[in-house]
């Protein structure tokens, strides 16, 4: 099992992540609909989609919206928002969904760069690319890899959340930032793991051209501020699939 299989699909993940800005994600989101002006019933694949609190807010736009993850709890959870224009599944991200189906795919908050195999991201973009319409769009919502490495060396936290004990430690090796995770709960110390590689503009702009999309605008910031490799807390990418 890969550790985020494991990690995702445990009540413990959602439990520390649970402080999460809901008003700041859903103006990320309007910000995103607002530059992209989808047309009436565009069709929104939402990759990796967790519990599914943002494909709930595209849909009550109008779109036709499906979410995917891996994680059959949260899956579990996003099902209880279906309605008539909102699905979700559980599926793999390597892998196509909807060949030629979608007008956006939408990859956010850091929801890439998980695989130790650099194969296996270039397997998900090319997906993403097959999931796509020709002119389709995917936007990458990916943390600003260069600010990260400047945070993280030796960096520790702690934290108690409805009396059980989270700490965890933050390291960069062979260009992944590892998060080791201990839980504390009712004197049994379970441990996670988050490994993210720390991909740059560079780096996802040589996936784009192997999978046949075209990188059109960068933004570094929620409010879709431009990109500065300095200083940006994010790297907001929008790549469009090319036609023949």
């Amino acid at each position: 099992m890969e550790w985020f299989e494991d990690w995702f699909n445990s009540a413990y993940y959602h439990l520390l992540y649970s402080h999460r800005d809901e008003e700041e994600a859903n103006q990320f989101m309007q910000n995103l609909l607002t530059q992209l002006a989808p047309v009436p019933q565009s069709r929104v694949l939402d990759l990796a989609c967790g519990k599914g609190r943002h494909a709930q807010f595209i849909a009550t736009k109008g779109y036709d919206v499906i979410g995917v993850d891996l994680s059959e709890n949260s899956i579990a959870e996003a099902l209880q928002k279906s309605s008539a224009n909102l699905q979700f599944f559980e599926h793999d991200m390597r892998f196509p969904f909807r060949i030629n189906y979608f007008d956006f795919v939408f990859n956010l908050f850091t929801s890439f760069g998980y695989f130790i195999n650099q194969r296996d991201e270039i397997n998900t973009i090319k997906s993403i690319a097959l999931d796509l319409k020709p002119n389709g769009m995917v936007v990458i919502d990916f943390f600003n890899a260069a600010k990260v490495a400047q945070m993280t060396p030796n960096y520790s936290e702690q934290k108690v959340i409805d009396g059980i004990e989270f700490e965890w430690k933050k390291s960069i090796l062979n260009k992944s930032v590892i998060k080791e995770i201990d839980v504390r709960d009712a004197g049994v110390v379970h441990h996670y793991k988050e490994q993210v590689r720390l991909l740059e503009l560079i780096d996802f702009e040589n996936y784009f051209v192997q999978a046949g999309l075209k990188l059109i605008a960068t933004f570094g910031d929620y409010s879709l501020a431009p990109f500065d490799v300095n200083t940006s807390e994010r790297l907001i990418m929008i790549a469009q699939k090319q036609t023949i």
